[in-house]
């Protein structure tokens, strides 16, 4: 069955006006008609069954007809990952979307070559992945901002594992064994690493924690789908 994301409040019996791209993907591209059902989520009052009461070329309405799942909280896991080019930020998204982050915060490190990315377009792809992967919610995708700024501005009760690939951390699970469940974020730098100054200073905070993801070079997304995937094995939902 479709899963929409919307914006509005979800109650029983409620109308909802969809936005253009969205009555336009139903309508002419999925061909939904008046009666046929779908499933919609606002991250905040869970899963509702939807009847599609109008679809004409002005737009489409739903019409919410009974609560399916109530609201759940995800994982308290925020990826910050440095600037890395279009094609593979994108897919970063994606794959931190499906991977249940709560939130994507890229950042500008001494070695990346970005300093900038569409914010909007991130944004729909998490939002279409979230849509895909069933979870009630979207993760959040903040504008970049310096590391030094972000690490300034740290939340010390956020632990921070950053993947170092200097070569003598602790593997990742090792580095996670015995730590408590969260609230947590994983750190992946640029395609040059991290400089030797970033790495002194990230290892000299009391809440970051250096982990290796073995014995090869990773290009950045493959770090990240390998960090999170670990991290949700060690502390996440995957873990019963």
């Amino acid at each position: 069955m479709i899963r929409l994301h919307v914006t509005q409040d979800l109650a029983e019996g409620a109308e909802l006006a969809l936005d253009a791209d969205q009555s336009r993907y139903l309508v002419a591209v999925m061909r939904r008609a008046v009666g046929d059902e779908l499933l919609v989520f606002n991250g905040r009052d869970g899963e509702w069954r939807a009847v599609l009461s109008q679809a004409g070329k002005r737009g489409a309405s739903l019409r919410i007809e009974a609560l399916e799942r109530p609201q759940a909280a995800g994982p308290d896991l925020d990826l910050v990952i440095a600037l890395v080019k279009r094609a593979r930020l994108e897919t970063i998204v994606e794959k931190a979307a499906e991977l249940g982050a709560r939130r994507v915060r890229p950042v500008i490190t001494e070695r990346t070559n970005a300093d900038h990315t569409n914010i909007a377009r991130l944004a729909a792809i998490a939002t279409e992945a979230a849509e895909q992967t069933g979870r009630l919610d979207v993760p959040a995708v903040e504008a970049p901002e310096k590391l030094e700024r972000l690490i300034e501005g740290w939340d010390a009760a956020r632990m921070l594992v950053f993947c170092d690939e200097a070569g003598d951390a602790p593997p990742l699970l090792q580095a996670l064994k015995g730590r408590p469940a969260g609230p947590w974020a994983i750190l992946i730098g640029p395609e040059g690493g991290f400089s030797p100054a970033e790495r002194a200073r990230l290892r000299a905070l009391p809440f970051a924690v250096p982990a290796g993801l073995g014995p090869r070079i990773l290009r950045a997304d493959t770090a990240a789908i390998a960090a999170l995937s670990l991290w949700q094995a060690a502390l996440g939902d995957w873990t019963p």
